[in-house]
């Protein structure tokens, strides 16, 4: 999978510290993935979700999450945004 774009991941990183290594390995694992589906994701990420259109992944044991939006036939995961639980809880990234 192409994962557009890492600076997202990055960023991330660099307010939330705890989160380097847990995001460099999903990064790791997603771009050597060729997933055709939300299941084929489950395999790997059990916890992935399909939200509104969104794929989210819990990052850190569920004290982040990751959203994305997979475009399966290109190949691509485009992502959305990284967010603590609390704010993906408010809900206001679905705007």
């Amino acid at each position: 999978m192409h994962v557009i774009s890492r600076k997202r991941l990055r960023e991330a990183a660099a307010i939330h510290a705890d989160l380097q290594s847990p995001l460099a390995t999903w990064f790791r694992i997603a771009k050597k993935a060729q997933w055709n589906s939300l299941a084929e994701i489950r395999q790997t990420f059990p916890s992935a979700d399909a939200v509104e259109g969104y794929t989210v992944f819990n990052i850190k044991g569920n004290e982040y999450r990751l959203i994305t939006r997979i475009n399966y036939r290109t190949g691509r995961i485009f992502i959305r945004g990284v967010l603590t639980h609390a704010e993906y809880d408010r809900g206001s990234w679905e705007k």
